[in-house]
Parts: C-alpha cells; structure tokens; sequence
C-alpha cells in the first residue's frame, strides 16, 4: 500500500473516533473522506454535551487504564499514545479551555459540546477533509470496493471504520454494520447495554411518590465492590453514576442468575456504630419517618426505601438497616436506554494497530471495538484514543 502522502482512506463514521483520525490523518497529508450516515456530524457528542461536556478525567493515567475492565490491557497503548493530557492540549488548541471539576471530571470551560464541534468541523475543513453527510455503509461488493446506498463504490487506499457501538440508535449508532463484518468472517461479540439503569419491582405507592427523587450521599456495594456515587429512583427501577459504575457486574449477574442484589448504604459518612449511638436516643411521641429524618438525616425517600426493602416494615436494628438496603435489580434497560454498548468487534480480530487481521488495510476505532467503561470521561477518552491508535496505523502501512 502507498506510504507517499496523497493516498486516500475513507473514515467511515463521523463521532469523535473518526473525526480525529480524519485530523491525524489529513495532517499527514492524506486525502481523507469521511462518510456518515445521519444528516450531521458528531450528534451523539453534541447530545453527551447537554449536561456538560465530560471529556476526560484528571486521575493519574495508570489509574485510569484500570477503568476498561477486560479490555484494559488492549486500550493502555491507545491512551499511552493519546493520553488525557493530549485530548486537553487538543481541545485548548481548538480555543476550548478546560477545568477540573470538584469530581476529578475535565470539563470545556464553556460546558457544552457545540462549541468545540464547531471549532473541530472548521478545522477538518481547513484541512481537506471531505465531509460527506448522508452516507450509509452498506459493506463491500464482490470486488473489495466500499458499497454506500445511492452512492458509486469507493476504493480507498486504507479505510477507518468508527461507526460506534449500538446505544442510542435514533443518533446513528444501530450496530448494524456487524452484518458486514460478520459477513467476511470478523467476529464480532453480541450488544449489550452498558452505562444504564436497572429494573426493580417498586411499589405502585413507592413508584407513585419518589420516581425522580435522588438518592445522596451513597454507597454501593456489588459482589465485593463498594464506590461512592448516586442514584435516583425512576418508575421503572434506579439509574444514575453510581449505578453505572456498576452495571457491568449487574447486568452479567442477571445474564447469569435472573437477578442481582444491590446492597445501599444511605449514610456512608457514618459507621454503623456511630449511627447506632446516634439511633440509640428515645424516639419520644416522634414518628419512625421524623426520627430518622432528625437523627439520621434521612430524606422521606431514604426511608421508604428501606420500608420497600423489607416489605413495608422497618427492622428494630436500625442502624444496620440505614448502612445494608437491599435491592433486587431483576432486568438492564435496553440499548435504545443506554449510554453506551459492551460487545462489538472482538479484540482476537484487531492486530496491535486495530487493523482487521482478515482484512488488511481496514482499521477499527471507538465503540465498535469490544470495551466498555464508566462514564466520567473515560468512554470519550477511550473514543479519541482509539481513533488516534487507528490513524497511526495507516500512517505506519
């Protein structure tokens, strides 16, 4: 394949993985195309955008490598490669500032996604990319060309697929392109939801009453682990950062056994013998609900969760009752619900530049590949890592 500047790849995906391989890429002096399929570029950045931009985190990098689960050891050369420091250098150089938030989270200092998308759009242009909007991959035909729908076959010199994971279909990631794959024999591992809520069966008076109400401060505790977070009670179950911190054990538990028990603890300030002590006083003429709201410092929602955990009634041992609420999370909700996908393209498929072992010259960035990670930042960091990991590999052909 052509190592001179000039030769072609098509980007096929227009989110972050493939807009900064597209940057690198063109940079080098390569012709780059990117097609996607909806009618605008970077939708599902601009949606993650709403809340504030989160696109990295400032926790030491061999820290923040452990954050990918089974597919650590495969993301660490990425993000050696492009570490946080990069991604924060690449948005100030874009006229995008950042700050630290009190979480650790790095953050745009304006919050939002549309700025810096545009700032990046302009950029790409300035630069020759070819964005091509409206694009809808459809594979390869018999002769190895790139098939899009209404559109004549391309045949680039290298090729970066970055069509995200299957989250969030209505902004373009469907997961439908594993038909391709799966059709020149790439393996790719089934969607599942990752970064979503949980289904338990509340009361009708629970649902009616709290659905909304968040649950804060929080500890919660899965099979062994326990991390800080939050939670907020919705009508169908919990949702939430702490929840997602979470939901890959959870949701491979019911996989395994129909269920999973959640266990929260609603004062982690306090042990349970200081809560204990502090429960110890005489109730007087005061409500189960007013004492604790005053020894306690629980919300109403704190307590009738503790209420629905044990079947309507409150255990005598208080305290221990306040620090273990069981819940019982019975079902995921669906990728349409989720913030982001686990599966896709199986690592054994990738060489050590992510390109398709089966078919040479094709590369694979961001959610396509199979990881997953919590959100605060890590699921974009890993986003950009990979798109960059993606466009040094066609460099080095």
């Amino acid at each position: 394949m052509d190592r001179q500047q000039g030769s072609s790849v098509a980007v096929i995906g227009g989110g972050p993985a493939g807009l900064i391989a597209a940057e690198l890429l063109s940079a080098q002096g390569r012709c780059v195309t990117v097609y996607e399929r909806m009618p605008t570029f970077g939708r599902k950045l601009l949606i993650a955008g709403r809340g504030g931009l989160n696109l990295t985190h400032s926790e030491p990098l061999e820290r923040f490598k452990t954050r990918y689960g089974e597919a650590a050891d495969r993301i660490a050369p990425c993000l050696d490669a492009f570490p946080p420091a990069a991604l924060i250098a690449w948005a100030e150089d874009l006229g995008q500032p950042t700050f630290v938030g009190s979480s650790g989270r790095v953050f745009p200092q304006a919050r939002k996604a549309s700025p810096l998308l545009r700032a990046w759009l302009r950029r790409l242009a300035d630069q020759g990319v070819d964005l091509q909007p409206r694009a809808e991959w459809l594979g390869w035909d018999e002769a190895s060309a790139l098939v899009f729908r209404d559109r004549p076959p391309v045949r680039p010199d290298a090729v970066i697929l970055a069509l995200g994971g299957a989250s969030w279909p209505k902004l373009g990631s469907t997961g439908m392109w594993a038909q391709a794959l799966r059709a020149k024999g790439v393996a790719v591992e089934p969607f599942r939801p990752a970064n979503c809520g949980f289904v338990t069966a509340w009361s009708e008076t629970f649902r009616t009453r709290f659905a909304g109400e968040p649950l804060k401060p929080l500890a919660l505790s899965f099979e062994g682990r326990t991390i800080r977070g939050e939670a907020v009670v919705t009508a169908y179950g919990l949702e939430g950062g702490g929840i997602y911190a979470l939901s890959a054990g959870l949701r491979e538990a019911i996989a395994r056994e129909g269920r999973a028990v959640l266990e929260l603890d609603l004062r982690p300030d306090a042990s349970e013998a200081q809560l204990a002590r502090r429960l110890a006083r005489p109730r007087g003429g005061q409500s189960l609900a007013n004492f604790l709201r005053k020894a306690a410092n629980l919300p109403p929602v704190a307590v009738n969760l503790i209420r629905e955990a044990h079947g309507g009634a409150v255990p005598d041992d208080l305290a221990h009752a306040v620090k273990h609420v069981p819940v019982v999370l019975t079902d995921s909700r669906g990728l349409d619900r989720a913030i982001s996908s686990a599966g896709g393209v199986a690592w054994s498929e990738v060489d050590e530049r992510l390109m398709l072992k089966l078919l040479p010259g094709v590369f694979v960035a961001g959610e396509m590949l199979d990881w997953e990670a919590p959100t605060g930042g890590y699921l974009l960091q890993a986003c950009f890592a990979t798109g960059a990991a993606a466009a040094q590999g066609v460099l080095a052909l």
